[in-house]
């Protein structure tokens, strides 16, 4: 089940936060809906070097704020904050209200499955073997700190006449575990032969009973109390004994 189910939609409201937050009645939520594919579609297409892997969408009834995560702000912001403006004016022609943009940093964009099928595809558009580009983003991810990462291309790989599905794995992912923090991305690199289908899992461990995501901190933090950012489990059950049986907690 794991293998068939999008592994962000499958953690929604367990460990995922909504990345569209707002509610509207039966007559409006349609027109809303449409209006924020919208948003996210024109910002990709603007902002396409700026390494955008999510958008969050809050709404109230006054105004609409757009929450940009990016690995390079200043690709998005530009020159004295020139873009942000110009991006601003064509967000409100799109919602027909007062939009509120907030840009967040991306620390670490080796760790972020979006960013790095991304990096494969543009590999992939330059003539790079399959095989290779697969193998390197594997490495450079296990090297930042993943648990576990999966690359998959689907597509006529080389150039063959006939299509079929290759993947490169490290580590573990754990895809039926709820708890498991599992980042989930695509991306299409378009070749001279056709279309091939990029697909990233990457793996950074296990969150505690109650523990939710928060993209407010760093990694795609995870947020509890406070606002601390508590390690994130290694993702391996309790110790066994010799005997198999399992320690007794005191």
């Amino acid at each position: 089940m794991g293998q068939k189910v999008h592994p962000t939609g499958y953690r929604v409201a367990v460990i995922e936060p909504w990345r569209s937050r707002w509610y509207a009645n039966k007559k409006n939520y349609p027109r809303l809906l449409a209006e924020d594919q919208k948003i996210r579609d024109y910002v990709r297409k603007e902002f396409k070097q700026a390494g955008i892997p999510r958008i969050e969408i809050e709404r109230t009834s006054e105004a609409v704020n757009v929450i940009v995560h990016t690995a390079r702000p200043g690709v998005l912001v530009g020159r004295k904050g020139v873009r942000v403006d110009a991006l601003k004016k064509e967000l409100q022609e799109i919602t027909g209200t007062t939009c509120h943009l907030t840009v967040r940093e991306i620390k670490r964009p080796e760790l972020e499955s979006f960013l790095v099928a991304e990096v494969v595809a543009e590999q992939l558009e330059k003539r790079m073997s399959f095989r290779r580009a697969a193998k390197k983003a594997v490495q450079t991810t296990m090297q930042a700190g993943a648990k576990g990462v999966k690359v998959q291309l689907s597509g006529r790989l080389g150039g063959a006449d006939m299509s079929r599905v290759m993947s490169e794995r490290e580590g573990r992912v754990p895809l039926s575990t709820l708890r498991s923090y599992v980042d989930y991305g695509t991306a299409l690199a378009r070749t001279t032969y056709g279309i091939i289908g990029v697909k990233v899992w990457i793996y950074k461990g296990d969150l505690d009973p109650g523990q939710k995501l928060d993209y407010k901190f760093p990694l795609g933090g995870v947020a509890r109390g406070k606002g601390e950012l508590p390690p994130i489990s290694s993702g391996r059950g309790p110790r066994r004994s010799n005997d198999g049986s399992k320690p007794r907690r005191s």
